[in-house]
């Protein structure tokens, strides 16, 4: 057993909530029936002054401060899979999280996860709660995490992830042409017909933002690069997929595979083929949670992504070399629009 400490502000938005509802909306590790006993229990404070009542209601804008007892499973095994870090010091590790691991073991995936890696490669880790995982990304989603190496530096990065303090930017790809960027403000919540799956939920979800920005556009897909503002399960799958763009190969959120007309076979296989959400964790940046630094990683799209945008590049160079002289005809596929590069990353 140990004990961390979360501190957090509730937002002026909870005005009227539960304290264990506006708790649990803040931390999502934790169940509310969790949360609920640790409240009983005294272990947290609002304003510096124990509050033991979960039906207590909050006015927003309260500091609070929350002792959490996490037992640790001590049965979860090291297991030596390969880890590409990226960084590492003393009190933080980002690594480059293929797609196709597991972060955490659960029902289905009881050990080759993350977790199990993670207590291999630092056998200390066995002595932070959840093996320092302060966020996640979804199985098939490849891209960068932090893992705090400590007790301290982990409830750093928790902080700065309440504060939403903490950079996350993801290349996509999206079935459809998107005319132009913009944001997605929509509540997301468990989806009451299928518990596997999320959904927009603007009565009881929680407040979640993405903004994104077209970065090329194919004949019927289109590039993307996503900020998180918030860091809801799913986020990015379930908000483009409401506007109507859903992530190519998403298995949960996505429609009927979009097929362009007169797309070479080869072509559509590897459309065909691509069976993960099209969606990769690139840049990070947070503050170092012992100096104080801002930091930030960049990594590359992985092979089967990088593979499925030049396949779509090159269906619309196939596409317009089979109509050349069709002068009567206007077709408007691959308009590129302005590149954004890695340096437009905002730091």
């Amino acid at each position: 057993m140990s004990t961390q400490t979360l501190n957090a502000q509730i937002p002026e938005e909870s005005l009227g909530q539960r304290l264990d509802v506006a708790v649990a909306n803040l931390f999502t590790d934790y169940s509310r029936n969790r949360i609920q006993q640790w409240i009983k229990e005294g272990k947290l404070t609002l304003d510096g002054d124990v509050c033991t009542k979960p039906r207590h209601t909050v006015l927003g804008g309260e500091k609070l401060e929350l002792q959490a007892d996490i037992e640790e499973s001590l049965d979860t095994p090291a297991q030596e899979i390969p880890l590409d870090i990226v960084y590492e010091d003393d009190a933080i590790l980002v690594i480059n999280k293929p797609a196709g691991l597991v972060v955490h073991p659960g029902a289905g995936n009881p050990d080759q996860t993350l977790m199990n890696a993670l207590l291999f490669h630092d056998k200390r880790l066995r002595e932070v709660p959840r093996a320092g995982i302060v966020h996640r990304l979804d199985k098939d989603t490849s891209g960068l995490m932090v893992v705090a190496k400590t007790v301290p530096a982990q409830t750093h990065l928790v902080e700065q992830l309440q504060r939403h303090a903490v950079e996350r930017i993801y290349d996509a790809v999206v079935v459809g042409k998107m005319i132009s960027g913009g944001t997605v403000d929509k509540p997301i919540g468990r989806n009451p017909q299928d518990r596997k799956k999320m959904a927009i939920r603007p009565v009881g979800g929680k407040p979640a933002v993405s903004h994104y920005r077209v970065l090329e556009h194919f004949r019927e897909h289109s590039r993307i690069r996503v900020k998180l503002e918030t860091g809801r399960t799913h986020q990015i799958r379930v908000h483009m997929a409401s506007i109507g763009f859903p992530l190519v190969g998403d298995p949960l959120y996505g429609k009927r595979m979009r097929i362009p007309k007169q797309m070479l076979e080869e072509f559509i296989e590897v459309l065909r083929n691509f069976k993960r959400q099209a969606l990769h964790a690139g840049a990070l940046s947070l503050t170092h949670p012992v100096t104080g630094k801002k930091m930030k990683w960049k990594v590359d799209m992985p092979e089967d992504m990088l593979n499925l945008i030049d396949t779509l590049r090159d269906d619309i160079d196939e596409f317009e070399a089979m109509h050349q002289g069709y002068d009567e005809f206007d077709y408007d596929y691959g308009v590129e629009v302005e590149w954004v590069t890695d340096d437009d990353i905002p730091e």
